[in-house]
């Protein structure tokens, strides 16, 4: 059984939007689902690294924390690489399962809008860095 591409989906959407607690209970929910493979096993740890890079967002050697989300042409390119190596035989099943799991990551992330848009949508009353009141506003 292949990996549900809609929980996939949803979880990458929600790492993107850092809503950790709600993307551990898909993560788990897709622990579930899945048939214990190697291939979906290198699949589902790519999904937990990238969950725990996002998380903590700090490493400054990790790939997701330097990709540019915003940058489409960047990222379908990174999906080409990543579904070669899928295709390539020389590597195991875990691996190419690993590999899969981040050209669905570049698939969805090219597809979603800016990182800032969605950020700045989910959260309306958020004030923007240049956006400085001054005085005589606060006072009116």
């Amino acid at each position: 059984m292949p990996v549900p591409l809609a929980l996939v989906t949803r979880f990458f959407q929600l790492i993107l939007n850092k809503q950790f607690t709600e993307a551990e209970r898909e993560l788990e929910r897709l622990k579930q689902k899945i048939h214990k493979t190697e291939w979906n096993r290198g699949y589902f740890r790519a999904l937990y690294g990238m969950l725990l890079v996002r998380k903590s967002d700090s490493d400054p050697y990790a790939f997701l924390t330097k990709l540019d989300l915003n940058d489409k042409e960047k990222l379908q390119a990174y999906r080409r690489e990543f579904l070669e190596h899928v295709k390539n035989k020389l590597h195991g099943d875990f691996d190419r399962g690993f590999f899969a799991a981040w050209a669905d990551f570049t698939r969805v992330a090219s597809k979603l809008n800016p990182i800032n848009q969605i950020q700045a949508r989910d959260m309306p009353g958020k004030i923007e860095e240049n956006d400085q009141a001054t005085i005589d506003e606060f006072l009116e």
